[in-house]
């Protein structure tokens, strides 16, 4: 366990010295959360946030570059094995010369002088300026927000574990997200809504499916995400500052909400942007050492397949000697397709089952469409669907590879297999793998970079809690809460949203206890299955919506309810049972749980699907008028659509859109007149809130172009004719990419 450290610089196992003390990690990390915050504060001036769709969809005015971030937030919340209390050791290295200062001082004058630049040269008080703000951004730091942290300690754990089939993951979402450009997404914008349970609400009528997609949402955001999430930055915490994880992620919620709270989304998509640059950096900078401290790519196919801990003997009588293959890596580790059956990523179920789960994550999930929704045009987004794949090629080789070569270099560590040895060295006793990539940073970064890393990682944790605290309060306030207060005024929809928050937020600080009371990566590959037990059904119910007219809204709800009883019908056995690890398998019987999750995925997909067929077959069809825009083969129809159930009266009163057509928009016929200047406090809090133009809780009107683009805009998927061409010729390109890296590492 000395290799790769100086002599006698090893602590022993367990040592749980705090591990960045040095004042430039230190400095790095503090200036990096003041410029996040900074670039909240700054969207929350140029944005109006005082409306229903300013706030929720950042009035639609995101073009292509800016409004990929939540698309390319797919946290990579499968395959990872994590630890509840690490309490791994490390060197102490301070800054003693003067280039990790330079380096430093550098870093901050440029983020703030682009900061500056970009506050000067744009009118924040218009939505005319906000284009051209958008219009002056340069193609590539469009992709905001591809690596989380969910991504870095996943990834590189599961290829630490098993080599680079995880990677599959990405490259399989690759395509998925060019349904959504070309397919899912001209759907959603003609039929003009906000979240994908208003969408059915349109498509079937009703509120039953509405309500139920809700709230299986709901639950999923607060149960799985947000667990995962801040699980896996309180594994880096812990690895690399050794804090308290208590005080760490509640501190980091608590900046998270603040941003969210009062900046809504436009001010997640720039800090998600002015993220992606350093992350970006700092891995491509880490993976540059990882490759040149293993001997190259040729030393990493050479050496991982030897890369195993020396202690395979426990002191456990009931454990004795482990079994060879427990520890040793797969002989398939350098394919990414495997037997499909005795593989542990069957190829079968990675390209057909994990397709299935990624179209529902990718295609009807609120996260993700929730941004692309507030592209500027249909164009703009099929432009950043491209671009958000080309970056999905970049995990393999950013990620995957890195969490392998961590293995050969610390394999009495990340690859410990005996369970007192690995309780030891990460808090756990299924393994260490999720360590993988922590222990690269605090190893082989040098001072300053090691701290900008860490300062990335975190704040890519706050990223990703961020954008599903505001998909959840969209989900909340614009599904569930306009059924119980149908004419609740924009005002009150805010106030409502905001404090469903803060609710979230408390919900996850009190989910705390049960993340880190799992059995280490128990609770990660049972979140990794969820997914497959609860999704296939909502991704059945949102491709026949889409592309089969005949299917009705009593076929639809009932294969919800048949693919729900299904899915529990195998989540509750591993909930009951547990997953267990190589060296104390679980007692799940055979039946119940041992088919691959994504096998069963495959099942209840189909399964639910055919439900859905049958009993809308057996039911009265919904007639061709109420279904005008709102499927894919009528996207372009003109006809007026009448709602199943007349005007939807759930729908906020003041909302510019209603029946998907412009020319329904609110009536500005009568003048506002706007109210006495509040006093210095309200007006500070109503200015926080984004409602100080006018009275609280009713912003002015809008003016005509804030009309044109939350309305007209929705209707219009027309493209230049010329730029059409170049997205499909991109895609096209990236298609052709990804297929030949799929053939090479099959």
């Amino acid at each position: 366990m000395e290799r790769h450290t100086e002599a006698g610089s090893e602590p022993a196992l367990g040592d749980q010295r705090v591990l960045i003390d040095n004042p430039a990690d230190v400095l790095v990390i503090a200036a990096y959360f003041l410029l996040v915050l900074g670039v909240g504060l700054w969207s929350m001036c140029r944005t109006n946030r005082g409306t229903v769709g300013g706030y929720f969809l950042a009035g639609r005015s995101m073009i292509w570059d800016w409004s990929l971030e939540g698309q390319i937030l797919g946290r990579m919340e499968r395959h990872t094995e994590a630890g509840s209390e690490p309490a791994l050791g490390d060197q102490r290295v301070l800054i003693d010369n003067p280039a990790d200062v330079l380096v430093i001082a550098a870093y901050f004058l440029l983020v703030l002088g682009v900061g500056l630049w970009s506050m000067c040269r744009t009118n924040r008080g218009t939505v005319g300026g906000y284009f051209l703000a958008g219009r002056s951004m340069i193609w590539w730091p469009g992709g905001a927000s591809l690596i989380g942290i969910g991504h870095f300690v996943g990834l590189a754990g599961t290829g630490a574990a098993s080599g680079l089939a995880v990677a599959g993951f990405e490259w399989n979402a690759l395509f998925v997200v060019l349904l959504l450009g070309w397919l899912f997404a001209p759907v959603y914008l003609t039929a003009g809504v906000i979240t994908m349970p208003q969408y059915l609400r349109k498509r079937f009528g009703g509120r039953r499916i509405r309500l139920y997609l809700s709230v299986l949402s709901l639950f999923l955001y607060i149960f799985t995400k947000i667990s995962v999430d801040m699980f896996s930055g309180a594994v880096f915490i812990q690895q690399a500052l050794g804090w308290n994880i208590y005080a760490s992620v509640i501190a980091l919620l608590g900046i998270t909400m603040v941003y969210t709270v009062t900046g809504g989304l436009a001010a997640l998509m720039y800090t998600d942007t002015v993220q992606t640059f350093v992350i970006l950096g700092g891995a491509l900078i880490l993976m540059g050492y990882a490759f040149h401290e293993v001997g190259g790519y040729s030393g990493l196919f050479d050496k991982y397949l030897g890369a195993v801990a020396s202690l395979t003997v426990s002191e456990d009588p009931a454990v004795g000697n482990i079994s060879r293959s427990c520890y040793r890596p797969r002989p398939d580790s350098y394919h990414l397709l495997r037997d499909p059956v005795t593989g542990d990523l069957p190829w079968p179920a990675l390209l057909v089952g994990l397709t299935i789960v990624s179209g529902w994550y990718w295609c009807s999930d609120q996260v993700i469409v929730q941004r692309c929704l507030a592209g500027k045009n249909l164009t703009h987004i099929k432009a950043g669907c491209i671009l958000c794949g080309y970056l999905k090629l970049m995990p393999m080789f950013l990620m995957v590879m890195p969490g392998m070569i961590s293995r050969i270099l610390y394999p009495d560590e990340v690859a410990c297999v005996v369970p007192e040895v690995c309780k030891r060295v990460c808090g756990t006793e299924v393994g260490c793998s999720n360590i993988a990539y922590p222990r690269l940073v605090v190893k082989l970064m040098p001072n300053g970079l090691r701290g900008l890393m860490l300062a990335v990682m975190l704040a890519a944790l706050m990223s990703s809690l961020a954008s599903i605290f505001n998909s959840s309060s969209t989900l909340f306030t614009m599904d569930i809460y306009t059924c119980l207060r149908p004419r609740a005024g924009d005002g009150e929809l805010l106030l409502v949203g905001r404090l469903w928050v803060v609710f979230i937020v408390a919900v996850s600080v009190a989910w705390l206890p049960v993340v880190q009371a799992a059995q280490g990566g128990q609770l990660f590959d049972y979140i990794q299955s969820v997914s497959s037990y609860l999704a296939p059904p909502v991704s059945a119910v949102f491709v026949l919506a889409v592309f089969v007219p005949r299917v009705n809204e009593k076929g639809a709800f009932w294969g919800l309810i048949g693919g729900l009883l299904m899915g529990l019908a195998r989540l509750i056995p591993e909930f009951s049972f547990g997953t267990g690890s190589c060296v104390r398998p679980s007692a799940c019987p055979a039946l119940l749980c041992q088919v691959h999750y994504l096998y069963f995925a495959i099942v209840l997909f189909v399964c639910s699907a055919l439900l859905t067929l049958a009993v809308s077959l057996c039911t009265a069809p919904i007639p061709r008028k109420h279904l005008h825009r709102l499927v894919f083969s009528l996207r372009h129809s003109e006809e007026e659509r009448e709602d199943l159930d007349g005007a939807e009266l759930e729908e906020p009163t003041s909302s510019p859109v209603q029946n998907g057509r412009p020319e329904q928009a609110v009536q500005m016929e009568e003048p506002w007149t706007p109210a006495p200047a509040p006093g210095p406090f309200r007006q500070c809090l109503l200015w926080l809130c984004g409602m100080s133009r006018g009275q609280a809780g009713s912003p002015p009107p809008p003016t005509e172009e804030e009309v044109a683009v939350t309305t007209g805009r929705l209707e219009d998927i027309s493209e230049d004719p010329t730029w059409a061409r170049v997205v499909n010729l991109n895609a096209l390109l990236m298609m052709t990419v990804a297929t030949f890296l799929w053939g090479f590492y099959a």
